[in-house]
């Protein structure tokens, strides 16, 4: 049976769906399974072993030249290369109208969240078949629930796995113990001071850890680089493919992470990870995994260093604990 996966985007929603896949690789072998997703996150959905074919949309893009004959042209070459699949099910597990087009597109019987459980109800008109899944929990165990719902197989909930490991790479200049800081995310509600994230810097190096972070904007640049002035034994990573900064990440000691996809992508490794939300509630899109913890500032309150630090030492040692 040959699945299509619609899960276009954010990067910590794509990376939330894969315990899905691994519990069906787990329990439907005769599946084999392709993705549809934006372009900037096809390197992640690689990540996955059980992922055999890669379609990329551009829906982003794609707005901002609705009149371009390039924009229209792309579009028609997905639909044909979906339908040549021949898919014997479409599974949309974003539950958004775009994300229902796209479905759509195949040509195939498409199975989706019900209108009492989807992000967007309207999106429910274009499924074959509908599926009840309670919004009030995690969009991991929401999409698990779903594919198993839509597969007919019963998911182990009390267990996670991501089923993704980190591709090979290693970090010039570092030896010892690394501690990857991912100060940048989307908004500016959700960034942790730059003086919180030297004064973690500092007592990361004062337990034998070298910091290290990169950027991908001029902000973060300039955010970067004011840690490294202020703490120089800390590696600054260039602005490199996603693929590479993968890479470091999972070859680092420990992630300290704004809400961001790349914290998320730390926790499906499986490293001792702490995500600090500023504005967002973590409840149902945190980090989820056995040495991933989430640190929240409430009622007007904020994290500090120390204790970000603490909860990283303690996930470690957590960690560094388990069996082998």
């Amino acid at each position: 049976m040959k699945v299509l996966i619609v899960k276009t985007s954010s990067m910590g929603d794509v990376i939330h769906t894969f315990p899905a896949v691994e519990d069906a690789r787990r329990h439907r072998p005769d599946l084999t399974f392709d993705w549809c997703v934006e372009e900037a996150f096809a390197g992640i959905v690689a990540l996955h072993p059980a992922i055999d074919k890669i379609h990329t949309v551009a829906i982003r893009r794609w707005r901002k030249a609705l009149l371009d004959g390039a924009t229209w042209r792309e579009a028609a070459a997905l639909r044909r290369t979906l339908r040549n699949c021949r898919y014997d099910l479409v599974i949309d597990a974003q539950g958004l109208l775009k994300s229902a087009l796209v479905a759509r597109q195949a040509g195939s019987p498409i199975a989706g969240f019900d209108r009492s459980s989807a992000r967007e109800p309207s999106a429910t008109l274009f499924y074959d078949a509908t599926y009840a899944v309670p919004r009030d929990l995690h969009a991991i165990e929401r999409t698990r629930r779903l594919f198993g719902l839509a597969l007919a197989y019963q998911p182990d909930l009390s267990t996670l796995d991501s089923g993704i490991v980190p591709p090979a790479g290693t970090l010039a200049g570092t030896s010892g113990k690394t501690a990857f800081l991912l100060h940048g995310t989307s908004r500016e509600d959700k960034k942790w001071p730059a003086e919180d994230w030297i004064g973690t810097a500092r007592l990361l190096i004062e337990r034998g850890m070298t910091p290290v972070t990169t950027w991908s904007n001029e902000r973060e640049k300039t955010v970067a680089e004011a840690i490294a002035g202020a703490v120089p034994s800390t590696i600054v990573v260039p602005k490199s493919p996603l693929s590479e900064i993968a890479a470091t990440i999972g070859g680092s000691t420990l992630v300290i992470g704004a809400d961001t996809g790349l914290t998320h992508l730390a926790s499906a490794f499986g490293l001792p990870t702490v995500a600090i939300f500023l504005a967002t509630e973590p409840g149902l899109t945190g980090p989820r995994g056995r040495y991933a913890s989430t640190l929240l500032a409430s009622h007007g309150g904020r994290v500090v260093p120390v204790e970000v630090v603490a909860e990283a030492e303690k996930l470690l040692a957590l960690k560094l604990q388990a069996p082998a």
